[in-house]
C-alpha cells in the first residue's frame, strides 16, 4: 500500500515539473499571454492530474477499510457471557399460615374481642398513643444483640439455589418471573415496554409456586432482630418475584388509554371490574384497580388503585359507589417533579358522571388532611372519609414510621365505625409502591396484634398475587418492617415464656 502511494505522488512531482518548466522558459515575448492556449492546458493538466491523485487515495482507503474487516472476521474478539439461571429447586406447597385466633371479618357487625392497644381515640382524633420514640429510620446495619442471631431465620421456601436472584443491572419490568426492585421513575414509566410471552413458561409457574407458599414468621423478638439486618432483608425481597402483567393478557381494546403507566396493570384474576349497561363495552368497564385480600385472606378488604386520570375521574367515583367503600386513602401529592395525580374531588359539591360528590368537612392533621365526603346517586346517600397523607417523600421513605402508623389507625376506626362493608380504596400514583407499603403495614399490625407474630414475606406474597409489583423498592420492604417494629414496641409486653 505505502509504495503505490509513493509512486503515485512522485509521479504528480514530476508532471508538475514539467509543466512549470514549459511554462517558466517560452519566449519572453509570449509571457504576457500565459493564459492562452499553451496556458490552458497547463491548467487543465493540473485539474486531472488533482482528480487522479484523489481518486487512487480513495481507492487506497476503500482497500485498507476492507482489509481491516477480513481481519475482523478473521479473528473476532471474545463473546459476551450470557447469564445462566441457577435451577430451581423442588420444594413442596408450605401450608396455608395457621393463626391463634381467628378474625372478624370486615362485613360483620360484632368486633373482635382482642384489646386494641392503639384504639384509643375516635375518628377525628389527631393524636393517639402510637406516637414513634424513635424519630428517623436508620438504613445503615448495626449489629445484632448478642444472644440473637438473625441468620437462624430463614424463609419456608429455601432460597440457596432460587430463580429469582436480583441482576445487577435490569430494566424497570420483566415476565411474571422476574424479582427485579422496581425503582421507579414515574418520568420514563411510559416509554417502557413489558416483555412478552404467549405461553405460561415453568418460570412463571414456579413465580406462582413461590407467591403461594413463601413466609417467614416472625416472633416479636425476631422481628427486632432482622430489623436490625439490613443485608438480610434487602436480599430477601430480591427473591420476591414482581408478578408483573403482560399487555397481552387483558384481552380489552384501547385500554392503554385508561393507565397512567402503560407497564403498570392490574392482574386480571383479581381486577375491579366496572358494571356498565352494554356487557360488550369492554372498556367503559375497565379501571386500573385490583381487589386485595387483607389479613387472614379476608376477601376484597382493600382495592389498589391509581391516581385517577383526567379521562378516568368518572371510573373512580363509580368504583367507589359501586363497591360501598368507606375511606379513600391517598399517599401522594398531585405533583411531584410530573403529574401523579389529579384532584378528583370538589372544593364543595361536583357531579362525576352518576355520582355527586359533597364536602361536608375539612379536618388538617400535622401529616395527613381529612375529608367527610357525602355521596349521592339515585335518591341513596353514603358517608365516605378521605385522607390525603401529604408528607411521604417522592422516590423515598419517611424518616418516622409514627405518621404511617397513625394513619394505618384512624383508618382502620373508620372502617369500623362506618355501617358499610365494602372495601377500603389505597392509591398513590401507580398504585403499588406506597400503597403496598400502607396495605402491608395495616395487615401486619392486626397479625401483631392478635397473634404476637408476623410474617411480612407472606404478606408482601399475597399481595403480590393480587396486584403485580407492590412494595418496589427494597428502601420500602425495610421500611414495613421498621413500621411493624415500632408498633410492636407499643403493644403489651409478651408474658415471660
Amino acid at each position: 500500500m505505502s509504495s503505490l502511494r509513493s509512486h503515485l505522488l512522485i509521479l504528480v512531482s514530476l508532471l508538475l515539473k514539467h509543466s512549470i518548466n514549459k511554462t517558466v522558459f517560452k519566449d519572453h515575448h509570449e509571457k504576457n499571454s500565459i493564459w492562452g492556449k499553451d496556458g490552458f492546458y497547463v491548467l487543465l493538466t493540473c485539474l486531472t492530474i488533482f482528480i487522479i491523485v484523489v481518486t487512487c487515495l480513495m481507492v487506497l482507503y476503500r482497500l485498507k477499510e476492507k482489509e481491516f474487516l477480513d481481519h475482523q472476521l478473521k479473528d473476532p474478539s471474545p463473546p459476551s457471557l450470557d447469564v445462566q439461571l441457577a435451577p430451581i429447586p423442588a420444594h413442596g406447597a408450605q401450608p396455608p399460615l395457621t393463626l391463634k385466633n381467628s378474625m372478624v371479618q370486615a362485613n360483620q357487625t360484632s368486633k373482635p374481642s382482642a384489646t386494641h392497644s392503639t384504639s384509643s381515640t375516635s375518628t377525628a382524633s389527631c393524636n393517639i398513643s402510637i406516637h414513634p420514640t424513635h424519630s428517623s429510620v436508620t438504613t445503615t446495619e448495626p449489629q445484632c444483640p448478642p444472644g440473637h442471631s438473625v441468620a437462624e431465620l430463614k424463609p419456608t421456601v429455601s432460597s440457596t439455589h432460587s430463580p429469582f436472584r436480583m441482576k445487577s443491572v435490569a430494566g424497570l419490568q420483566e415476565r411474571r418471573g422476574s424479582n427485579v426492585s422496581l425503582v421507579l421513575d414515574m418520568s420514563a414509566l411510559g416509554s417502557v415496554e413489558p416483555l412478552s410471552s404467549g405461553v405460561v413458561t415453568p418460570r412463571e409457574r414456579v413465580t406462582q409456586e413461590y407467591l403461594q407458599s413463601a413466609g417467614r414468621v416472625l416472633s416479636r423478638q425476631q422481628l427486632r432482630d432482622i430489623t436490625l439486618n439490613t443485608q438480610m432483608l434487602h436480599a430477601e425481597f430480591a427473591e420476591i418475584p414482581m408478578n408483573f402483567v403482560d399487555q397481552k393478557e387483558l384481552d380489552i381494546p384501547n385500554h392503554g388509554s385508561k393507565n397512567r403507566y402503560k407497564t403498570i396493570l392490574p392482574n386480571p384474576h383479581s381486577r375491579v371490574i366496572l358494571k356498565t349497561k352494554n356487557s360488550n363495552d369492554l372498556l367503559s368497564s375497565y379501571i386500573n384497580a385490583n381487589y386485595i385480600r387483607g389479613y387472614l385472606r379476608d376477601e376484597k378488604a382493600f382495592i389498589a388503585t391509581q391516581g385517577p386520570m383526567i379521562n378516568t375521574v368518572n371510573d373512580f367515583w363509580q368504583m367507589v359507589w359501586q363497591e360501598d367503600c368507606p375511606v379513600i386513602v391517598m399517599i401522594t401529592k398531585l405533583k411531584e417533579k410530573n403529574e401523579k395525580c389529579v384532584l378528583y374531588w370538589p372544593e364543595k359539591r361536583g357531579i362525576y358522571g352518576k355520582v355527586e360528590v359533597f364536602v361536608n368537612n375539612v379536618k388538617e392533621c400535622d401529616h395527613y388532611i381529612i375529608r367527610t365526603l357525602i355521596l349521592k346517586q339515585g335518591g341513596q346517600s353514603r358517608k365516605v372519609q378521605h385522607y390525603w397523607y401529604t408528607s411521604w417523600p417522592d422516590h423515598k421513605t419517611p424518616e418516622s414510621a409514627g405518621p404511617l402508623l397513625q394513619l394505618v389507625n384512624d383508618v382502620e376506626e373508620d372502617r369500623r365505625g362506618f355501617t358499610s362493608s365494602g372495601p377500603v380504596i389505597v392509591h398513590c400514583s401507580a398504585g403499588i409502591g406506597r400503597t403496598g407499603c400502607f396495605i402491608a403495614t395495616a395487615i401486619g399490625c392486626r397479625q401483631l396484634e392478635l397473634e404476637g407474630v408476623v410474617d411480612v414475606l407472606r404478606i408482601v406474597c399475597q399481595l403480590r398475587t393480587d396486584r403485580g409489583g407492590m412494595i418496589q423498592t427494597e428502601e420500602q420492604y425495610e421500611f414495613v418492617h421498621h413500621a411493624l417494629n415500632h408498633y410492636e414496641s407499643r403493644l403489651p409486653v409478651e408474658p415471660a415464656q
